[in-house]
């Protein structure tokens, strides 16, 4: 499994592969053709609410991951169609956050990586 986390601001590049945005909302002042999405599974983002909750606060990261991983276990058929692309080859999980650390797309990646196991 391999999975690139970036942020969706930098430059595209061949060794991206497959783009994933894994926000719920497009980012800001970038246009489609910049942002060269191939798949963008907004129900897979984190809802409004728990975005609006965890406010990129690094206190309430444990919190935002459990609250995260359970409406990504409600939403099983849009995770199969996520891990069908991941599979297949590599892929950039792109989010918009100027937080690199603690965001939606590191958690995506860990809840994939914990749940083949």
């Amino acid at each position: 499994m391999k999975i690139r986390i970036k942020r969706v601001y930098e430059k595209p590049a061949k060794e991206d592969g497959y783009r994933i945005l894994v926000d719920r909302l497009w980012p800001r002042g970038l246009t489609k053709e910049k942002a060269k999405i191939d798949f963008w599974p907004k129900n897979l983002a984190p809802s409004t609410e728990l975005r609006q909750w965890y406010g990129h606060d690094p206190a309430k990261w444990g919190e935002f991951k459990s609250r995260y991983f359970a409406e990504l276990q409600a939403n099983p058929e849009l995770l199969q169609e996520l891990l069908t692309q991941v599979r297949r080859g590599p892929v950039s999980f792109l989010y918009s956050s100027k937080e690199e650390r603690l965001n939606n797309a590191v958690a995506l990646k860990e809840y994939l990586e914990a749940s083949k196991e």
